[in-house]
């Protein structure tokens, strides 16, 4: 409540020619803009539009084309169903919100420990603490041990929490990211046996060396001395399959009973390549932990597929985990205005896009006819309006019982946290847990039983807990 508290706040603020236009804005860029740009306008997939700092739109006149002609190789898809109205009214929506920031940039955060909210839900009233500030662009939480988490920074940080404490000083040397619109470092996880070989994952988007062309790339190694050691590569696709554009890249990283490691990489804004086997892109693969590829894969003898291949027609799966009773893996999946999926992975399956889809284009157009066809896995759920969903995680600790093998769910737009209820292939029921304190990113389940959430805007992990202990 508090960031629409606040949203409420600037518009009382800002002076503008028409309320009524401004109200009429206000929707639209709720409907079309805030998925990417946030509900305060202060950035998430696409940069802030309150900061001052205009990369594609200096000038008013500029920012009218944007909004018109999209930025296609960002990701951000054009507008030109607006009327010249509309678009005006936009930027006068944009304008105000910039000056409002500017008189008033920053909401005081709440202390690290801090109780931030405490709600009545149906099973049990969950208190809401403020556990770690100052990250940036927290993308993904993962813990090494009883005390110990790791945290991912967009821009490319890998950060340590020990005992609730933040360290101030990034882990050295790790990969260099190409931070450019959605990219940058990403997922991380840890080995099943991690306890004897101490190996961490990373997945991030790689540049090729002199050029603005890149791809998901995933690598493990050690952190030994504050210091990120013995890398390898595990997969780099093919340089000449790189692309140019900066969305899409999916991505998360699991380790099911069976022993191989499962990643995700999203179409990276070529949309007909997640159908296409011998591009990586639009795809959920599968490793041996080492990197290299299992003989029994889909595609393996597929003449110039990519062997690591599991499953396709994956637009922009960020979310994966896998159930803790039968060691499937379940996917989350973003579709584009409308269609958001749950899927639950089968080997070689083809998830649809974009030949089905629930979703439509951005500017309203269809993408096909089709939301089901012969041949092609339907989505368990599919969210239409889309919240943007992200990470997911099966709860399987001590705090929750009643939550035990549902699903923690994650929304960006939507600014969500919701607990999916599952038994066997179907969902029974949904719950919104959490709502409108940040564009939650990831959910991990920590050793203690408590839910920890990486948020952005405001940056920051949160962490769940019941009201009663």
């Amino acid at each position: 409540m508090k960031h629409l508290a606040g949203l409420l706040f600037c518009l009382l603020l800002v002076s503008v020619t028409n309320a009524d236009n401004l109200d009429s804005s206000a929707a639209l860029f709720l409907k079309n803009c805030a998925a990417c740009h946030g509900l305060n306008l202060q950035g998430g997939d696409a940069q802030s539009l309150v900061d001052g700092k205009w990369v594609f739109a200096p000038n008013r006149d500029a920012r009218k084309l944007v909004i018109k002609n999209g930025i296609p190789a960002s990701g951000m898809p054009p507008h030109n169903t607006f009327t010249t109205q509309q678009i005006n009214g936009l930027v006068d929506y944009i304008d105000a919100k910039a000056k409002a920031f500017k008189d008033n940039p920053t909401d005081i955060q709440p202390s690290a420990g801090q109780t931030i909210a405490t709600l009545e839900k149906s099973d049990y009233t969950l208190k809401v603490q403020q556990w770690v500030t100052d990250v940036k662009i927290p993308w993904a939480i993962q813990f090494l041990d009883p005390t110990t988490a790791l945290v991912t920074e967009r821009p490319g940080g890998l950060r340590i929490i020990k005992n609730g404490q933040l360290d101030p000083q990034p882990i050295k040397n790790t990969p260099e990211v190409w931070h450019t619109g959605q990219g940058g470092l990403l997922d991380v996880n840890v080995d099943s046996e991690y306890a004897t070989n101490k190996w961490i994952y990373l997945s991030y988007s790689h540049k090729l060396d002199g050029q603005n062309q890149g791809m998901t790339r995933v690598v493990r190694g050690k952190i030994v001395d504050h210091t990120w050691t013995d890398q390898q590569v595990l997969f780099e696709a093919p340089h000449h399959l790189y692309k140019s554009t900066r969305h899409h890249y999916g991505s998360r990283i699991v380790f099911p009973p069976d022993g191989y490691l499962y990643f995700s990489i999203g179409e990276r804004g070529h949309q007909n390549d997640a159908q296409d086997i011998t591009k990586p892109n639009g795809k959920i693969h599968r490793i041996n932990r080492d990197g290299t590829i299992p003989p029994n894969n889909p595609f393996v003898n597929k003449p110039d597929a990519i062997p690591s291949i599991y499953t396709f027609g994956n637009r922009n799966p960020q979310g994966l985990s896998v159930h803790p009773v039968t060691g499937r893996v379940w996917e989350s999946e973003h579709g584009p205005k409308g269609g958001d999926e749950l899927n639950l992975i089968q080997k070689a399956g083809n998830y649809g896009w974009p030949e089905v889809t629930f979703g439509i284009n951005y500017n309203g157009t269809p993408i096909t006819p089709f939301t089901t066809m012969k041949g092609m896995v339907d989505p368990i759920i599919h969210w239409t309006p889309s919240i943007a969903v992200c990470g997911i995680e099966f709860y399987d600790g001590s705090l929750f019982s009643k939550w035990t093998n549902h699903l923690i769910v994650t929304s960006l737009a939507f600014q969500e946290v919701r607990l999916v209820k599952i038994e066997g292939e179907k969902v029974t029921d949904q719950e919104i847990l959490i709502k409108r304190m940040g564009r939650v990113r990831d959910a991990a389940i920590g050793p203690d039983g408590a839910i920890y959430l990486a948020t952005n805007g405001p940056d920051r992990i949160l962490r769940l807990i019941p009201g009663v202990q």
